[in-house]
């Protein structure tokens, strides 16, 4: 067992067993599933936009090589610039020669989780460049030094009480706070940063390849803010977010709003298509769109688990995910958590190090159930563990116990060949630690149903 997987193991533990962290969590998806569930009950037919988002993104992604340098000749033409970067080294250094070029010293950034992806914020604080979160949850998590929890839901962990102590430790406002109250109070600290910020760095939830344009959804305006007032405007957005036509956002856009927080709408959805035009008054004199792939075109290769590259990235599965609500985001170690992390990270990140993701899962498949663009999430699960042993990355131990449990089962003589005392001292002294430390350990019958019906059998006749 790797390292990554060693302290997955030790981190979910010490989690699932945290009554505070699940008393949040509960209260807070609680009300998320109240408002989801009034969301989709608005939708005259769901599952036929379901199909139709699939079959969408499925033909984005066999023609990716197509759609990609459409997108780029198209915003290119509105005078926007694109820069492919392959990992996140190259995204960082480009976004870095970017601000070093404009002799900029601050960054105002909305929520982006391609930019978490290439830790941005401590690449570009190791170059003396200030580097601000502008979205309440992400502000929060920045000032207590942490990563975002939840693909959507960022500060989902804490509870208003633990933000009244955060701001009055940092700000000095009362502790009795009330959430409106500590959102003017972020709003009086942010709002002055949008004026002499240099730069504003963005995500996308979508690239439209028809019009060379971005689209941007959020609640709180502090994109719109991020892409207006700063001369210079980064978007960093992942190769796999592309949609064909501008009309596909009369799906998508209500689809991930419903699914992501149950809105029929997110209250603010913005199309970018480039810099300031001269008949313009607002927005940036200089766009530049990062193409990302950091591992993407690794699972773009896997023929069966390319599905993983639809994901809009509503948060929905992590939602209903029994392990996720158990265990926390942060347990994962990764940019994306919950059931789509472990379907992709194992790809753009290194089977190796991560496949222990895919086993994190029940396979209860309410992911699957709940996907805006039907992502047969337990499915590629399973295909993750299938690829994690033919390319030979599991331990010799667990191929051996493997091999003898295959064997055990398939031979019922090699099944009973073990009284039931000596299956219950092996279970108790080389299981009790794994399995056994929070419970009893069950005791195996003295004699396996076989043998007992073999008996009943002999005394029968």
């Amino acid at each position: 067992m790797g390292n990554t997987a060693a302290e997955f193991l030790v981190a979910s533990e010490q989690k699932a067993f945290e009554t505070d962290h699940r008393r949040i969590i509960n209260y807070n998806i609680g009300k998320y599933d109240a408002a989801v569930d009034r969301g989709l009950s608005r939708l005259i037919n769901l599952d036929n936009a379901k199909k139709k988002g699939h079959a969408i993104k499925w033909k984005v992604m066999e023609n990716l090589d197509k759609f990609l340098p459409e997108f780029e000749s198209n915003f290119q033409k509105s005078g926007g610039k694109v820069i492919w970067a392959n990992d996140a080294e190259e995204a960082n250094r480009e976004i870095l020669n970017i601000i070093t070029k404009a002799g900029a010293k601050t960054v105002i950034k909305s929520k982006s989780m391609a930019t978490e992806e290439i830790h941005l914020n401590d690449f570009l604080e190791s170059n003396n460049i200030e580097s601000l979160e502008s979205d309440l949850g992400e502000y929060i998590v920045q000032l207590l030094g942490q990563r975002p929890y939840h693909i959507v839901t960022p500060a989902m962990h804490l509870s208003k009480e633990d933000i009244a102590k955060l701001f009055n430790e940092r700000f000095g406002t009362p502790l009795d706070f009330t959430p409106e109250q500590l959102t003017q109070k972020a709003r009086e600290l942010l709002r002055d940063k949008y004026l002499k910020a240099d730069v504003g760095v963005t995500g996308a939830n979508f690239l439209i390849a028809d019009t060379g344009s971005i689209a941007i959804s959020e609640n709180e305006g502090n994109a719109r803010l991020t892409t207006t007032f700063p001369k210079i405007h980064i978007a960093v957005v992942g190769i796999e977010k592309i949609i064909p036509s501008m009309a596909d956002l009369d799906m998508f856009w209500p689809m991930l709003a419903t699914h992501g927080t149950g809105q029929n709408l997110t209250v603010y959805n913005t199309i970018l298509s480039g810099p300031r035009q001269p008949h313009e008054t607002d927005g940036p004199e200089e766009m530049y769109v990062i193409l990302l792939d950091n591992g993407r075109t690794n699972l773009l290769a896997q023929k069966e688990q390319r599905q993983g590259l639809y994901c809009i990235r509503c948060g929905a599965c992590l939602n209903v995910c029994p392990v996720y609500k158990n265990i926390g985001g942060h347990t994962y170690e990764t940019t994306y958590s919950g059931p789509i992390g472990s379907v992709i990270t194992p790809h753009m990140r290194g089977m190796e190090e991560f496949k222990h993701l895919s086993y994190a899962s029940s396979l209860c498949g309410a992911c699957t159930e709940v996907c805006p663009v039907k992502i047969d999430i337990h499915k590629m699960l399973l295909l993750n563990r299938r690829d994690a042993v033919n390319s030979g990355v599991v331990a010799t131990k667990e191929k051996w116990g493997w091999a003898a449990w295959k064997n055990g089962m398939l031979k019922r003589t090699l099944t009973d060949f073990l009284s039931g005392k000596t299956k219950n001292y092996f279970l108790r002294t080389f299981f009790k630690s794994t399995w056994g430390h929070f419970k009893e350990m069950p005791d195996v019958a003295q004699k396996s149903f076989s043998q007992q019906m073999k008996e009943r059998d002999k005394s029968a006749e």
